[in-house]
């Protein structure tokens, strides 16, 4: 009897971003990804935002990085931060509302 086996290829799209403002690489988590399919939101609004939106940290390596877009109905638009030895990007957010 024969066996079969079935090829699994994985295609694993690596970009490659830096952050000047933290001075750090920029790694962006596969969950982080797919709500940027889902959202619409570019690679280039992401590093955008990473790099000149409004910022609020909830303790020294844990943020929000926020930014508005005039072109989009969905604003705020929002990146989850951890700051490590890169910048992880843990998700992305739209209708976000900053609490005080």
């Amino acid at each position: 009897m024969k066996s079969r086996f079935a090829l699994v290829i994985i295609v694993v799209t690596i970009i490659t971003m830096y952050s000047n403002r933290f001075n750090r690489a920029i790694i962006i988590t596969r969950h982080a990804q797919l709500r940027m399919v889902e959202r619409g939101i570019s690679d280039a609004d992401l590093l955008d935002i990473v790099e000149t939106g409004s910022t609020k940290f909830s303790d020294e390596s844990h943020l929000w990085v926020y930014k508005h877009y005039i072109n989009r109905s969905d604003n705020l638009i929002c990146a989850v931060l951890v700051l490590e030895h890169s910048v992880i990007i843990k998700t992305v957010m739209h209708h976000f509302t900053l609490k005080e």
